[in-house]
């Protein structure tokens, strides 16, 4: 089937995708701890069965058992050489048995590693992993694929790379958020639609983690921004432990008592997750039966995105500024610091504009003497990591910018398109495959056309070539391309005729640079400000500025009151109302001690060094910066992440920086007679428990648990209660974290709980954690405790560790 077809048929009718798998063959005899794309290889009577009861049930597409098929899952199995064989084996078998009566989609999923900027794993890696198994279910004949499960923004990034760039088979993206919809790693749905959708993706949305319940609201956040068709796969509710065995809380009549919520809320294509079988979709498809699904409402959305946040743009929208600092030309401190390879200013100058109001960060590393590829790779890397605002990606190379494009998990500004030759031919196509915005420059081969008119005629070209690619108006910025007054006195109102046919008439964003006009001209701030405030009268809504400058963001906040965009005037009361207008006065200087508390809180593991060093050459004892500023700070970043404004990143690179703190410390600690931080804390077992293969929740706490100083003992996945409870014993631990994702596998916690108690291991203290498992379930089994997240699982491992040492 290709692209078109299947969304005329998702657009004809609600369409209904399978149930669970992987509970299905357990109940056909699929044993733990084994592959079960082996198992589903050597069994292909099973296979048939399930899909032929989902396909009898009513659903249009089942997935290939492909699911852990990826390199780094099957070589967990020894099984990375058969890797061709078994994806498209499985394939083929599928689609012969299907037979016409639903589609066999490609089902590709987590590799259990973490991507780069997040994690160690190079991300051009992880897309060369993708498609390998891409090609291999191409090679059995798949009629599209589903990538599902996603636990991470950049991670699906790359897998949607992997098929657009080896077919144009129908493709589906589904991540799995929580009940706060957020990811593991912290993304939300509204940032992870605006980015894969603008990527190339035929359908986007969730599966797994949570009931039908939690996916209606979810529809209904992100339904007014999808161009595409929206799918929901939702779990049999909640899983409960009764008699020994996992039970969901939705039977079929109930689970598809939600199908017409969910439809409404603008799901076009649901199915079922963990828990469900043929007779709840059975259920869910009559439901749907009687019901049309809501069409995508839009062709386009004005809007960039980065991995945790998304900036909307348009004329209902604030008015918004793209932070001009990250560009080397004129700053000589930043130029020496990226000669020697460090970012320390490229951090601060983005924390600092964010706070400001910059919506969009513009970064440039155009600089002799450097690389600037390379040196772009690494800034995206740098400001992808935490909570940076989107980024708009400054450059004349089109090599440069499609190495930002291409690692930036998120939805990218281009800055810029213009008539030129080599834009037209080389950047536009670069933008367009990763789905970037971009700013049009009215300028050709020839120079900067006099009058608006003759920009306009530059517009209309640059425009045409770009509708040939599938942009539409609301993906494009107008740059109104002011010119200095200094030389020629009507460059502004060549400019403002620009911005209001492009605002007015053509029906686009605009942006100006304010600072151009005023250059070589006294007191500059005046004439930026007068611009600013003639512009907003004739419709612009972007400007590229310094938003340190209180006068223009004031005139920007008044500007947003008057036309009506700052809707009951919220914003500008609260940006000038009692305690926020305080803050607007002249910060104090920062204490040497405060940089180290701040180098933990924003996760600047390479500023500690600095920052250390000059608290300690002010006097301050090492032990006073320990207790006063590295263990506040590291507390702060947890009350952060507790409160959900940090995630994930920032937690690790918070613990990454205190870390090196504590190293940079350490010998000024020894020579003063304190000795704590050479004494390892408890040692705590980890494992993954007997027949599960999951580990990456438990890898996590791994890491949270080392850079808070405790010894770890990580036994991996699939582990025995006995092989548990004899490391315990063996390595003298204090505490053990055991791990479960499956349903099927939770059971084998109390197992581990039980052996303990039996062999005398009563003072061991046991906390566990999972997807499937909560505080209730823990106290049912025995264990001491239940850690919802890798925090909670460091609190507990030192409230444990502290009540065996008193």
């Amino acid at each position: 089937m290709n692209r078109k077809k299947f969304t005329e048929l998702v657009n004809e009718r609600v369409v209904i995708v399978d149930g669970a798998t992987g509970t299905e063959f357990a109940k056909n005899g699929m044993p733990q701890g084994v592959s079960p794309e082996l198992w589903a290889l050597e069994n292909p009577g099973v296979v048939r069965q399930i899909h032929d009861a989902y396909i009898a049930a009513g659903s249009d597409i089942v997935y290939i058992p492909s699911f852990g098929g990826n390199r780094f899952k099957l070589e967990e199995f020894g099984l990375a050489g058969r890797l061709n064989e078994i994806n498209c084996t499985l394939a083929r078998t599928v689609k012969e048995n299907v037979g016409g009566r639903a589609l066999a989609f490609g089902d590709l999923a987590p590799t259990g590693q973490f991507v780069e900027p997040f994690g160690d794993l190079g991300f051009e890696e992880v897309v060369k992993v993708y498609k390998e198994q891409v090609q291999a279910l191409l090679d059995g004949g798949v009629d599209g694929f589903v990538i599902e499960t996603m636990l991470d923004l950049q991670e699906t990034r790359a897998a949607v790379l992997a098929v657009r760039e080896t077919c144009d088979l129908p493709l589906m993206a589904s991540l799995t958020f929580d009940e706060n919809m957020r990811t593991l790693t912290g993304n939300d749905p509204l940032s992870a639609l605006i980015t894969l959708q603008a990527l190339g993706v035929d359908a986007f949305g969730c599966n797994c983690s949570t009931g039908p319940q939690q996916m209606i609201e979810l529809m209904k956040t992100i339904k007014p921004y999808a161009k595409i068709p929206l799918l929901a796969k939702p779990n049999a509710g909640m899983p409960k432990l009764i008699d020994g065995k996992t039970v969901f809380d939705l039977d079929p009549d109930k689970f598809a008592g939600f199908t017409e919520a969910l439809v409404s809320a603008g799901a076009n294509i649901i199915g079922g997750c963990c828990g469900t079988t043929p007779e709840h979709i059975r259920a869910q498809a009559a439901a749907a039966a009687k019901l049309k699904p809501i069409r995508p409402q839009i062709t386009a959305v004005s809007a960039v995105s980065a991995a945790r946040c998304t900036c909307l743009l348009g004329p209902e929208q604030p008015f918004r500024v793209i932070g001009e600092r990250i560009n080397p030309t004129g700053k000589k401190a930043l130029q020496a610091e990226l000669r020697e390879g460090k970012f320390g200013i490229v951090r601060q100058y983005a924390d600092e504009q964010a706070a400001a109001g910059a919506a969009i960060l513009d970064v440039n590393m155009g600089l002799s003497g450097i690389d600037e590829k390379a040196m772009m790779r690494e800034a995206v890397n740098l400001l992808t990591q935490g909570t940076a605002p989107p980024l708009c990606i400054d450059s004349t190379d089109s090599e440069v910018i499609e190495t930002a494009l291409r690692l930036y998990p998120g939805r990218a500004l281009v800055n810029s398109i213009s008539a030129e030759k080599d834009r037209l031919e080389k950047t536009l196509p670069i933008a367009a495959k990763y789905g970037a915005m971009f700013i049009l420059l009215p300028l050709t081969d020839e120079g900067i056309p006099a009058t608006a008119a003759a920009r306009i005629e530059v517009v209309k070209k640059i425009f045409a070539a770009a509708r040939s690619y599938g942009y539409e108006r609301e993906d494009i910025i107008l740059d109104a391309l002011i010119m200095t007054v200094s030389s020629h006195q009507a460059a502004a109102r060549v400019a403002l005729d620009l911005i209001e046919w492009g605002s007015r008439e053509f029906g686009v964003n605009t942006v100006c640079g304010l600072s151009n006009v005023s250059f070589g001209m006294p007191e500059r701030q005046w004439i930026n400000a007068g611009l600013l405030g003639m512009a907003l009268g004739r419709g612009l809504n972007m400007a590229i500025a310094n938003p340190a400058s209180e006068l223009l963001m004031a005139l920007i906040a008044a500007g947003d009151v008057l036309s009506g965009r700052d809707v009951k005037m919220r914003r500008y009361v609260e940006k000038f109302s009692g305690d926020a207008a305080a803050g607007t006065a002249k910060k104090a200087e920062v204490s040497p001690a405060q940089r180290v508390f701040d180098c933990v809180v924003t996760g600047d593991e390479e500023g500690m060094e600095k920052a250390v060093a000059a608290a300690l050459g002010t006097g301050i004892p090492a032990g006073k910066l320990v207790d006063e500023s590295l263990i506040p700070a590291i507390n702060k970043v947890g009350e952060l992440y507790d409160c959900r404004k940090y995630f994930l990143p920032q937690l690790i690179m918070g613990a990454d920086a205190m870390r090196r703190g504590f190293e940079l410390l350490e010998p000024h600690l020894a020579a003063a007679g304190r000795t704590e931080v050479k004494a390892k804390k408890a040692v705590v077992i980890l494992a993954t428990v007997e027949g599960d293969i999951h580990d990456i929740g438990k890898n996590i706490v791994s890491l949270m648990l080392r850079n808070y100083g405790f010894e770890v003992v990580d036994l991996g996945k699939d582990v025995s209660a006995a092989r548990i409870v004899n490391a315990a014993r063996e390595h003298r631990a204090k505490i053990v974290g055991l791990s479960a994702l499956m349903t099927t596998t939770m059971v084998r916690m109390e197992d581990v709980v039980k052996l303990a108690r039996r062999e005398g291991l009563n003072d061991l203290k046991i906390m566990i954690g999972g997807a499937v498992v909560d505080q209730a379930y823990a106290e049912r089994i025995g264990a001491d405790a239940y850690a919802a997240d890798a925090m909670e699982s460091v609190r507990l491992a030192q409230r444990f560790s502290q009540n065996q040492s008193t």
